[in-house]
């Protein structure tokens, strides 16, 4: 089974939780998980006592390693929670082919010389 952490979205209009999962990658978006991993609040503000994110560092851990591939918004959460680390694998593959044909053709092309010519002299 093909399984994927992304969010399952609860809660009301203006007013979403998230909660992060491990779930078959054919099933619906919010469809029954194998797994809830954690929840993610993005409502509350810092300056409350309530955490905004809660999740098990350990189970994730297990399902990356298993080979569960994490969505967008899941690598940017895991990023900042210092969970996955700068040259993970799973960074955006048409960013990176973006990047390095960016960087091939910078490479193999120099900048266009200017040649400086003189102003015609009026007398």
């Amino acid at each position: 089974m093909p399984m994927r952490l992304r969010f399952a979205i609860h809660g009301h209009r203006n007013n979403r939780i998230f909660h992060l999962v491990a779930i078959d990658k054919r099933q619906r978006r919010d469809g029954k998980p194998a797994e809830l991993l954690g929840i993610y609040n993005p409502n509350l503000k810092p300056d409350q006592n309530k955490k905004t994110i809660e999740w098990s560092v350990d189970r994730i851990r297990y399902w990356l390693h298993v080979g569960a591939v994490p969505s967008k918004s899941v690598v940017r959460l895991l990023e900042l929670g210092h969970i996955l680390m700068p040259g993970h694998p799973y960074e955006d593959q048409a960013a990176l082919r973006g990047r390095a044909k960016n960087d091939f053709n910078s490479e193999t092309t120099p900048p266009p010389a200017v040649e400086a010519t003189p102003a015609p002299q009026t007398t």
